[in-house]
């Protein structure tokens, strides 16, 4: 089995994060009824009781026709981050919502996922280059996410 602790001190996650924006748009879409191509397709899938969100290629979400909002890109923070990591997914959306774009975080066991609007990913990739960038000297946090004592 693979470790999958990662890593939790925050200014640590900050300054090594490198953003890479993922190839490919994406929709959500919410669907009653999933077809077998939206589950083997699926970046993610979540059960609400007004039906299963997926998050799908746009290409897949048009060839099955199905419902969508939120047109999107992908932007992953490689970093092997912790589930448990207290304040990282913080520091980053409060950078981008200063930058007036909002995201949509999914985390996996080993990384963060980012879902911005498709004409804001080439800002949000700037946003997110420049707090690592700064996260390394470690006093610019501060003002981002206030220490837990």
């Amino acid at each position: 089995m693979t470790d999958v602790t990662g890593e939790m001190d925050l200014r640590h996650l900050v300054a090594t994060m490198t953003p890479e924006l993922q190839p490919g748009r994406f929709v959500f879409a919410t669907v009653s009824d999933p077809h077998p191509e939206v589950w083997r397709h699926a970046l993610m899938t979540f059960r609400e009781s007004e039906g299963l969100t997926a998050i799908v290629d746009e290409t897949i979400s048009e060839r099955l026709r199905l419902t969508t909002t939120f047109r999107c890109r992908c932007i992953t923070l490689s970093v092997h981050s912790s589930l448990d990591a207290v304040g990282f997914l913080a520091v980053v959306t409060r950078a981008l919502a200063r930058a007036g774009i909002g995201v949509n975080p999914v985390s996996a066991c080993f990384h963060d996922h980012l879902f911005v609007a498709d004409d804001k990913a080439e800002a949000a990739l700037s946003v997110l280059q420049g707090l690592a960038d700064s996260g390394s000297d470690g006093e610019s946090l501060e003002c981002l996410w206030p220490p837990v004592p």
